[in-house]
């Protein structure tokens, strides 16, 4: 090494030149476009210890700040004048201290500490800038520059007085703000009332948001006011309009001959209904008929909601606003006025019934040899349940006996056949609850699937796989009728992986790489099916796989391993459905390609009403199960370790199937690391580990009703 670059050396560096210095300056402003220097800061953050150069960074800066480069504040500091380039997401504002901004399909999300947050709530739309320089783990770091859209101006959540001005905590976790409320604005609530507030001015520096009392839902824990809490938190209507109701009740449900004529005539095939004990919208019944040549004629009828609900009628709309019917736990909120719902539409036995079908000639293999698609009319012999039609299959007795047992036995093969193509098999455990006059859940019961739930599904399942591959197939060449499908891509190839490595730690092998995936998954549930870690593998194969949707694109069906598929057999209760049943029959009377740009806005709109039914029905049953814990016993639970985060263990009661949380704050017994990638928690003193899947015992800390979660503690030796 020379003497002269020795010396620079020591001086602490090595020589920079002005265009070079310049460069950098711009580089730490331009990277840091929120914060703002004055010379000493850029000395000091560049860090250069030859004075030669320290003593040209003020004339830089004021030689950028005359380019017009920067920008001098009143204070004297400078500040980088490029304009920000935000990237849009949404807010999903997990716990208190921070947030994500979920950005798009494939993009990494951002994490945003809640002082960057610039007063947005969880949901809204926003700007946010990545901070270049910043990470968070493995996210990048950012700030949110804007609120674009607030994604909701009404709350639920419990009100609480003080002498001077009220306040509503809000139900929703992801809002860790209360609500201040002036006295002369909470339309007569009562301590601990569940209201819906609706805001008047959103925070800002070093205010809370404000706003008034809109409803009083009722006192907080009691049933009624806690499921309303749910369907005003969800945006779920309470009752519906009075102009549909008015159009509903001027129906007229008599079928004119001139109808008749219209129609294909079953009313004197054997027909009948199966559905659950407490159903009252039937919305699809099965002929069966033997035909001379030893087949059978199967027809698959759904209630003809678009001959009573027109297009551009207040029911449409309403319809078409709710998207489907939504059950929570005591109650359902229907996509359709009762009149038609349970009535006009309903395939009750014993009425003659307008319908839509689809009907094959198919024989005891489950090959079908023909198909008709078009409007009928039907006469329902008997409304069996579950219950009555398993007895039928279970004892071979009992009427229509016969006809049952034969369904059932064409649904098997017609199973097969979908296993064999590669259809996945989840058997998920779903629950439902006793409860007493009053709401008060009594037990909690698993869902019991039978043969006749299977049998029922299958025929469902072939009439829309049927129907869209019959539309698919009308036109050759890429020019396809616009159609609306119910689609299922391929699993994220990445979750896979995640999933077989965490199988294979419990000494389940699953091939990512294996080119028909969906075998291989089904391998999977076989070995684990009654192993105590069935429910976390399942659980996570579930979320490995893509979520259905509603869209004019023919992208097949993963899960069921069909080409083509479509939702047309439940229009009482979605509203896909029906705009199947209107394309359909479009397209059977030699109508033109419908407008696939209307439609795709269509089913864009159904996927996410579908979303949100959703998330109401899971937080009434979250609801039911935090308030049957709060009245359980005081005993020791065993349950199975359901989820790793960094703030707590979830666990999944056996007993019950009601899940909490063991919070990492309340392990006492020493400092516990998340470790993300293996899916468990490790001791940093004592290397205990908690990893998803392990049996656990624990007891119940404390349930909150409001917030629907459940505190548990591990019981001492765990």
């Amino acid at each position: 090494m020379s003497k002269k670059k020795k010396q620079d050396r020591k001086k602490g560096g090595s020589q920079v030149n002005y265009n070079q210095l310049q460069d950098k300056i711009l580089q730490l402003l331009n990277s840091n476009i929120s914060k703002t220097y004055r010379s000493s800061h850029v000395i000091k953050k560049l860090g250069f210890k030859q004075k030669s150069i320290n003593k040209q960074i003020p004339m830089i800066l004021a030689s950028l700040l005359k380019e017009g480069k920067i920008d001098l504040l009143k204070n004297g500091s400078y500040k980088s004048n490029r304009v920000p380039v935000g990237i849009t997401g949404i807010v999903d504002h997990v716990n208190s201290r921070f947030a994500y901004v979920i950005t798009g399909e494939g993009e990494d999300d951002i994490y945003v500490k809640s002082d960057d947050l610039n007063y947005a709530m969880d949901g809204d739309t926003v700007t946010v800038a990545v901070h270049s320089q910043q990470r968070h783990g493995k996210k990048s770091e950012g700030k949110i520059l804007e609120v674009i859209e607030r994604s909701n101006n009404q709350f639920v959540g419990r009100i609480e007085f003080s002498p001077r001005f009220a306040f509503v905590i809000p139900d929703n976790r992801k809002v860790h703000s209360d609500i201040f409320v002036n006295l002369s604005k909470t339309q007569e609530a009562k301590h601990n009332d569940k209201v819906i507030v609706e805001i008047t001015q959103w925070p800002a520096e070093g205010k809370k948001p404000e706003g008034k009392v809109v409803r009083v839902l009722g006192k907080a824990g009691e049933n009624d006011a806690e499921i309303h809490s749910i369907m005003a938190e969800f945006g779920l209507p309470f009752e519906f309009p009075e102009a549909v109701e008015k159009e509903a009740n001027r129906i007229d449900d008599h079928i004119t001959r001139e109808e008749v004529k219209k129609r294909r005539d079953f009313r004197e095939i054997t027909t009948f209904t199966i559905d659950p004990l407490d159903a009252k919208d039937f919305d699809d019944a099965i002929s069966v008929q033997k035909m001379d040549n030893g087949h059978y004629e199967i027809g698959v009828h759904i209630a003809d909601v678009t001959h009573y609900v027109e297009a551009k009628t207040h029911l449409e709309k309403e319809a078409y606003h709710r998207a489907t019917s939504v059950y929570l736990v005591d109650r359902t909120i229907p996509m359709l006025p009762e009149r038609l719902s349970n009535g006009v539409c309903s395939l009750r036995p014993n009425e003659d019934k307008c319908t839509f079908s689809a009907v094959f000639e198919i024989d005891e293999a489950g090959k079908v040899y023909k198909e008709w698609f078009g409007r009928t009319l039907i006469h329902s012999d008997r409304r069996f349940t579950y219950e009555e039609a398993q007895e039928r299959i279970d004892s071979k007795e009992g009427d229509f006996s016969d006809e049952i047992n034969l369904l059932n036995g064409i649904a098997y093969k017609l199973k097969d056949k979908r296993f064999t193509k590669g259809a996945i098999n989840f058997e998920t455990t779903e629950v439902r609850f006793r409860l007493d006059e009053n709401g008060r859940p009594l037990e909690v019961v698993p869902k019991e699937r039978k043969d006749a739930h299977k049998l029922v599904e299958e025929f469902m399942l072939l009439a829309n796989r049927q129907v869209a591959t019959f539309i698919f197939k009308m036109k050759s060449g890429k020019e396809k009728n616009t159609f609306v499908y119910r689609t299922h891509d391929n699993p994220d190839p990445e979750k896979i992986s995640a999933l077989s490595q965490f199988a294979s730690k419990f000494g389940h092998p699953l091939n990512p790489n294996e080119e028909n995936v969906s075998k291989s998954i089904n391998h999977l549930i076989e070995e684990i099916e009654g192993k105590p870690e069935q429910n976390v593998i399942q659980s996570l194969a579930i979320r490995a796989m893509a979520k259905a949707r509603y869209t004019t694109e023919a992208n097949g069906h993963f899960g069921l391993a069909f080409e083509h598929y479509s939702h047309f057999t439940s229009p009482i209760r979605r509203y896909p459905d029906m705009m199947v049943h209107r394309l359909l029959q479009h397209y059977l009377d030699g109508g033109k390609s419908a407008d696939k740009d209307d439609y795709e806005e269509k089913c864009m709109h159904s996927s996410e009403r579908e979303k949100r039914a959703a998330g109401a029905e899971r937080a009434s049953i979250k609801y039911k199960q935090v308030e049957f814990m709060s009245l359980a016993d005081d005993k020791v639970y065993e349950g199975v370790i359901s989820g790793v985060t960094e703030w707590g263990i979830f666990i999944e009661i056996t007993e019950t199937k009601c899940e909490g949380m063991v919070r990492m704050v309340d392990l006492k017994d020493d400092f516990y690391e998340f470790d993300e990638d293996n899916y468990r928690v490790i001791g940093k003193r004592n290397k205990k580990m908690y990893t998803l899947g392990d049996i656990v015992h624990v007891r119940v800390k404390h349930t909150d009703i409001d917030r629907r979660t459940i505190d548990l503690a591990f019981e001492p030796g765990e």
